[in-house]
């Protein structure tokens, strides 16, 4: 897998009405698009810094795994993933780390914010850190 960059930050958040706040008016950061990924139970925040974005994530139900990760992390947000830009797909990434023992979470990849493809890794193959590759669609 060649992986270019590091496509974004994921922050996990209680409220994105309370966070946004921060961000633009502290950092001077301007969130540049808001959206909700149903099936994912989220709505999401983006911030562009150089060629890096933060996302900011918020649960839209209790089963959701931002909500999940907030309440492990004592009703606390923080950073919640990693995401890294592949330059030759996710499916053959996801493939390659399960033929080198490694662990998934997404056997194939999904549609994630932004239209972005994407898959998880588990954070017991990648030392805790949960990490999400992820490639813009051909369009």
């Amino acid at each position: 897998m060649k992986i270019s960059h590091i496509e974004h930050v994921g922050i996990a958040v209680t409220s994105l009405e309370e966070a946004i706040p921060f961000y633009e008016n502290l950092l001077g950061l301007k969130c540049y698009a808001i959206e909700e990924v149903e099936d994912q139970k989220v709505k999401t925040a983006f911030f562009k810094v150089g060629e890096t974005k933060i996302e900011l994530l918020e649960g839209t139900a209790p089963e959701s795994a931002i909500t999940k990760f907030i309440e492990k992390n004592g009703g606390r947000g923080g950073i919640q993933h990693v995401a890294f830009c592949v330059e030759d797909g996710v499916s053959g990434a996801l493939n390659e780390v399960q033929e080198k023992g490694g662990r998934v979470i997404d056997a194939a990849p999904r549609r994630g914010a932004e239209g972005l493809n994407i898959g998880f890794l588990h954070p017991k193959t990648t030392a805790g850190a949960l990490v999400e590759l992820c490639e813009h669609p051909q369009e």
